[in-house]
């Protein structure tokens, strides 16, 4: 969840020994990242045993920024793989023609709903949900959990929502999303949110850690993750048994992260095995516990925290990547006039 220093090289030094069933050819892959990328040293050492093949991380900021640089040096691309475009910036990567297609066997245990892209230029690897959690026992005297995106605009709930912006922040952008996907008239809502009294942040941890009670804020609801309620247990001091917080299922939007090979590497072939690998059991169930999203595998295994507190909803929010793409920039403007004002 955490975001770190803009085009920060993060050098991970796992091509330590080729193992005895892998060759090395001492090939070095740079994968582009966004920020929030995270796996245990041990997974891409696990890689680079297998196949001889170093793994340089390059971060290159959020998902937008990422995708953005991306399109600007196409055809000469600052790495061999890119990992962590997600669904809101999916059309924009394809559009810029940044990746070359690549249909990796490993996708035969990913369920088709992840798998956005008919023409296989990015594979799908984790996903998540954006949803509003809430502080069980930090809601107001006599009001019961809301279940719908409507309950959130009850006066009994004025001052409660902390959100973030979606011109800066990604689940911000998600709950801006999940509002246009599952309410009749999206910008009414907001006006209705606003009225009351909304406060709105720049960022996640703004939001979650400032406003939102778990740092100590007066904001008994937020925009957070469907991972949000087991990580309140697996990072709990004095530790808990259950989580603290709540998911409003109604209001969840679905992310989902992808990756694809860079058209224009030198190393067409080991970038393939890379994204092959990010679909093993060896990444897949490494993601919860680092990135705390899911793996899109069948075949993963869940910690248990995950498997006793995580929820995802049923039937989350989710809109074209491409419709999304056409009205981003317009949906954004105008949630600036009627919440900003």
């Amino acid at each position: 969840m955490k975001r770190l220093t803009h085009l920060l090289l993060v050098v991970l030094t796992v091509g330590l020994l080729a193992s005895a069933c892998g060759d090395d050819d001492g090939l070095t892959l740079t994968l582009v990242t966004h920020d929030s990328f995270a796996v245990s040293d041990e997974t891409l050492a696990a890689f680079t045993a297998e196949t001889g093949v170093t793994v340089e991380l390059l971060a290159s900021g959020d998902a937008g920024q990422m995708v953005s640089e991306a399109i600007l040096s196409a055809g000469n691309p600052l790495g061999d793989v890119l990992y962590g475009v997600d669904n809101t910036f999916l059309q924009r990567a394809l559009d810029g023609g940044i990746f070359e297609a690549y249909d990796s066997p490993g996708l035969a245990v990913v369920p088709t709903e992840f798998q956005l892209d008919a023409d296989h230029r990015v594979t799908p690897v984790v996903y998540g949900d954006v949803c509003v959690n809430y502080w069980i026992d930090a809601l107001p005297d006599g009001v019961t959990p809301p279940t719908t995106l409507e309950d959130l605009t009850d006066p009994a709930l004025a001052g409660e929502l902390v959100v973030q912006s979606p011109e800066s922040s990604s689940p911000g952008l998600a709950f801006l999303l999940a509002t246009i996907a599952g309410t009749d008239d999206w910008e009414q809502y907001w006006a209705d949110l606003a009225a009351n009294d909304v406060e709105v942040t720049a960022g996640w941890e703004d939001a979650y850690y400032g406003s939102f009670v778990a740092g100590g804020g007066d904001r008994s609801l937020v925009v957070s993750y469907a991972s949000s309620p087991p990580a309140e247990v697996i990072f709990a001091d004095p530790p808990v048994d259950t989580p603290p917080t709540g998911l409003l299922l109604d209001s969840c939007y679905r992310q989902i992260e992808f990756a694809g090979v860079l058209a224009g590497t030198d190393q067409p072939d080991a970038a393939r095995q890379l994204i092959d690998f990010l679909l093993t059991p060896t990444f897949q169930d490494d993601v919860p516990l680092n990135m705390f999203v899911f793996p899109v595998s069948d075949e993963a295994t869940l910690p248990p925290a995950f498997v006793e507190h995580a929820r995802l909803s049923d039937d989350p929010l989710i809109l074209d990547p491409a419709e999304v793409e056409a009205n981003r920039d317009e949906w954004t403007d105008r949630w600036v006039e009627i919440v900003l004002g």
